[in-house]
């Protein structure tokens, strides 16, 4: 925020040692208009009196007479804590009192809670904003989590590296805790997110939800709960709670609404903390059926045709959390039978699978992807699904798998799916082998699906669509869609996700480029000119279908 900050000094309201006072080491976090409040370097009443000049707002102290919460109940009263900030009401202008006018968050976040009105701001002092909240939100809709705040803020202050470990595991066991972390769980699996972060701040702690592939700001609680919140994590998944030097992986098991939740935990030491990050496995909300993952109808059955080969090797490609497991999943589904031994090695085990033997990574005992495999060879299966190729060590046992009669399937880091053999190739693997044991590569990617309660029709300006070269006509009679945003998708306009996929076959021609060792780029042009759809294409195909944006298809596929 230098431009208050430069406004500041020139009215003399900061000094040169003042500016050093607030940026000492340049990783403050907080804005450095608020660290200069909170400091005393500068009064309230002076910061509210320069903004309002500066920006030509008003300041008031007292609510309408007619103040009516019922529309805004369900905003959450943490965030209106957090952000200093209180909406007032109006028709078509939308007013919302804040204490910080450079908080971006605020207006972004009305704009998406009422799309179509006008926001406009109005400044008031933070403790006038804080008694607005407490008679309003608090107080009269009794609600659950502000209680858990008003609790949270009588715990002792924030353990440091020396406290002791039992002292951490009876905060932790605390009810305000206990209930403050059962209810992060519990509004991410209602939500459906597939993340959970818990990340120490300068100041607070922040916690998001990482839903459809997008992190959304939860809650933000005060920093002297952090400790005992992540200790409270770290007893769940059994983990060693007084060692906060090092990373530490866990697992939690647990029942919420209903569903059994897998959780894997993985704890990493930071500058502010320990942060935490909760993978949340929900077998309910996953679909492993090749029909619902949003494959093209060719590609489909050319895929189906592929994975019931006697013998090869099929690679799926992406980034992580592209959705390369669920497909693997899907596949080993759909050719689940009893005449079939499947087995597969993964890091780790994400979902278990009826009628397929699974085996989990321990690095620790020594069971890695090169020597699981030797043994999994020697248990006689038919299929075998390896979680990932890593190393030349684990690519030259799955060829040799392929070559002596088993149906391999593995993932790798590739952008498309003809970088598979180049990053195979760099990885030591030889072109002759490639080009006996591949049967096909697909590369795929997930985009969010438009809100089918909200999504609206538009047609995008001509030159929009010849810069991104989108193959479609898009006319007033048959137009594409775009996010809207309503209460059924928390106002971000998409519900679920979907796949993009780009399958590439190993003919008898791709196997000649591979022993040429041709680049992936001819790989590419190759296929293309031969029936293969890109991401891209696959993608547009689905925005003129209404089940996605342009924005979307451009985010995840760079197109």
């Amino acid at each position: 925020m230098a431009g208050i900050i430069e406004v500041m000094v020139e009215r003399g309201l900061l000094s040169a040692t003042d500016l050093k006072k607030i940026n000492p080491s340049g990783r403050e976090r907080e804005a450095l208009h608020r660290l200069a409040i909170r400091l005393g370097l500068v009064s309230e009443e002076d910061f509210l009196a320069l903004v309002a000049e500066e920006l030509n707002l008003k300041q008031i102290s007292d609510l309408p007479e007619s103040y009516d919460v019922a529309p805004f109940v369900d905003i959450s009263p943490l965030f209106l804590e957090e952000h200093r900030c209180f909406p007032l009401g109006g028709d078509e202008v939308l007013a919302v009192a804040v204490n910080d006018p450079y908080d971006n968050l605020v207006l972004e976040t009305f704009r998406q809670l009422f799309p179509g009105r006008h926001i406009e701001l109005v400044l008031a002092r933070e403790e006038i904003i804080g008694d607005w909240i407490k008679a309003n939100f608090l107080a009269a809709a009794s609600d659950e989590k502000s209680s858990e705040v008003d609790e949270l803020s009588e715990i002792d202050g924030v353990i440091g590296l020396g406290d002791d470990a039992d002292h951490l595991r009876d905060l932790a066991s605390e009810a305000p805790i206990i209930k403050l972390v059962n209810q992060f769980l519990t509004k991410a699996v209602e939500e459906g997110a597939s993340d959970i972060h818990i990340e120490p701040l300068a100041e607070n702690l922040q916690v998001r939800f990482r839903v459809d592939g997008v992190l959304r700001e939860y809650a933000t609680p005060p920093k002297n709960v952090q400790s005992s919140i992540i200790s409270r994590v770290k007893i769940m998944a059994r983990m060693d709670i007084a060692e906060r030097r090092l990373p530490q992986d866990g697992r939690i098991r647990i029942k919420i609404s209903g569903k059994d939740i897998d959780l894997r935990v993985s704890c990493l030491p930071t500058v502010y903390g320990e942060s935490v990050v909760m993978r949340i496995l929900d077998r309910s909300n996953i679909s492993f059926s090749l029909g619902s993952l949003g494959f093209p109808e060719v590609e489909r059955r050319s895929f189906e045709e592929m994975i019931r080969l006697p013998y090869g090797i099929i690679l799926v490609t992406g980034p992580t959390g592209s959705g390369k497991t669920t497909t693997l999943y899907a596949a080993l589904n759909t050719i689940n039978a009893i005449d079939k031994k499947i087995i597969t090695i993964e890091d780790p085990v994400e979902y278990e699978l009826d009628g397929i033997n699974q085996v989990q990574v321990n690095s620790k005992a020594g069971l890695g992807f090169s020597n699981g495999l030797r043994s999994i060879v020697r248990q006689d299966p038919d299929v075998i699904l390896i979680g990932e190729i890593r190393d030349r060590e684990t690519a030259d046992i799955a060829i040799q798998s392929a070559l002596t009669g088993h149906l391999v399937f593995s993932t790798l880091h590739t952008n498309d799916a003809a970088g598979a053999v180049t990053r195979l190739v760099e990885i030591g693997v030889e072109g002759y082998l490639l080009s006996s044991s591949l049967v096909a590569i697909m590369a795929q990617r997930l985009v969010r699906v438009l809100c089918p309660a909200c999504k609206e029709p538009f047609v995008p300006e001509t030159a929009l669509l010849q810069r991104l070269k989108f193959p479609f006509n898009v006319t007033e009679s048959e137009p594409i869609y775009r996010p809207k945003g309503c209460k059924e998708c928390s106002s971000s306009g998409f519900r679920g996700r979907v796949g993009i996929f780009e399958l590439l076959p190993v003919t008898d021609a791709v196997r000649s480029l591979i022993l040429e060792s041709q680049s992936s780029l001819l790989l590419r042009e190759h296929a293309v000119k031969n029936g293969m759809t890109l991401l891209r294409d696959d993608g547009w195909a689905k925005v003129r279908d209404g089940v996605t944006s342009l924005e979307e298809v451009v985010r995840v596929s760079g197109a």
